[in-house]
């Protein structure tokens, strides 16, 4: 690669990264949703910051007031809980940090870089103690700050402590007491994500499977359902945030616009997501001019892109009703019913051999009728349908 193309690809990176931030940002003051939470949060840390110095360093004209806003800062944290956590974490640590400096100024005669030798490595050390998470490096800044200030008589380690402890009750009680986080949003927005760009997948697929398609074109499909894995992975982690937002939330009743949706519509999903990837790896080595796989024949392909068309209306449907949009129930029915009578009659027609039987068709199949399953539940059909079902939709077995 030359130069200018290392140059252009970095301002294309530049100016992709420039674009999504502004994108961020008016999301952020249009409407509600995960941008405008962190917008609200960082306020808040600006906020309690500014607060806890016009205290200490404006009002009360304390020696070290940078200490208050500097943890005040910090403490405003994801969760009302976490800050709770993190102040008490942090409180130990800061203490521990500036007796342990205060000290070492004292054994050294107030000798700055000796008091360093002796109080940093070994505040270092202690702060990778694992119990003390992201707080453990405080104890060595508070150190620094104390040391090069100067100051360690018992009067003045005292005003540390206070400035500290000053600027954690800030800290906590702006975040517990102005528009305290709620994580609830976030685990309804990666859940409709997950579902929109399920549906926009499929529908790319379907759409090009009727025509001529490329090795980069099953490639894009391969990234992209591997990427609502990892959209899957963060839905856990919202439902996660969401749990923990409610403990120790005076805001949590006020603040709370509904029942998050139940816990299973994430395995469901995470399911479908998984079965995407399958299907994208299988169709991902059949393609290119030295295809891994043996390429299934066009007229499957065809037929089988009618199936991927059902299966991304049905993930719209989910994602509509997720939105609180009641879907045509007579429509969505006769959804599924297209879908497993398309299915149906592929498993017919391997039976009678109307397709030529490959690995690669066999496993396309299976992977859809996992999706089928969690998307359209065959719960009308009978249990001899669907065991005789099973046994014909193996790959290798029509």
């Amino acid at each position: 690669m030359s130069t200018g193309d290392r140059l252009m690809t970095v301002g294309d990176r530049l100016r992709t990264e420039v674009e999504a931030a502004w994108r961020s940002a008016r999301l952020a003051v249009r409407q509600s949703g995960p941008e405008r939470d962190t917008m609200t949060q960082a306020l808040k840390a600006a906020g309690a910051a500014i607060a806890a110095w016009a205290l200490t360093g404006w009002w009360l004209k304390a020696p070290l007031a940078l200490l208050a806003p500097w943890t005040a800062l910090a403490l405003v944290e994801a969760t009302v809980y976490r800050s709770l956590r993190s102040g008490v974490q942090q409180l130990g640590v800061i203490m521990a940090g500036t007796l342990w400096a205060s000290a070492a100024m004292a054994m050294t005669g107030g000798n700055t870089l000796g008091a360093m030798v002796i109080a940093l490595p070994v505040l270092v050390l202690f702060g990778t103690y694992r119990r003390l998470g992201a707080q453990g490096l405080y104890g060595a800044t508070t150190a620094l700050f104390v040391i090069t200030y100067g100051a360690y008589s018992l009067d003045e380690v005292g005003h540390r402590l206070l400035e500290c402890l000053i600027g954690a009750v800030i800290g906590i009680g702006v975040n517990a007491l102005v528009l305290p986080p709620v994580h609830l949003r976030s685990v309804h927005e990666r859940l409709l994500r997950l579902m929109r760009e399920s549906a926009e997948l499929l529908e790319t697929m379907a759409g090009s499977l009727r025509e001529e398609w490329s090795a980069a074109d099953a490639a894009q499909w391969h990234d992209r359902a591997r990427r609502l894995e990892q959209l899957s992975r963060e839905l856990a982690e919202a439902r996660q945030w969401t749990a923990e937002s409610a403990r120790a939330n005076p805001g949590w009743r006020l603040r709370r616009v509904g029942a998050p949706p139940p816990a299973e519509e994430d395995v469901r999903w995470t399911h479908v997501a998984g079965h995407l990837t399958a299907i994208t790896r299988s169709l991902e080595g059949t393609a290119g001019e030295e295809p891994r796989l043996v390429v299934p024949e066009s007229a499957f392909l065809s037929r089988y892109a009618d199936l991927v068309a059902e299966v991304a209306s049905l993930c719209a449907v989910a994602e509509r009703s997720l939105r609180g949009e009641r879907p045509d129930q007579a429509e969505a029915r006769r959804g599924r019913d297209r879908a497993w009578a398309l299915y149906d009659q592929f498993v017919d027609d391997f039976r009678h051999h109307r397709f030529g039987p490959t690995t690669v068709s066999g496993a396309l199949l299976v992977e859809s009728k996992q999706l089928l399953y969690e998307l359209a539940p065959d719960t009308d059909r009978g249990d001899a349908a669907r065991d005789e079902g099973d046994d014909r939709d193996q790959p290798g077995r029509p």
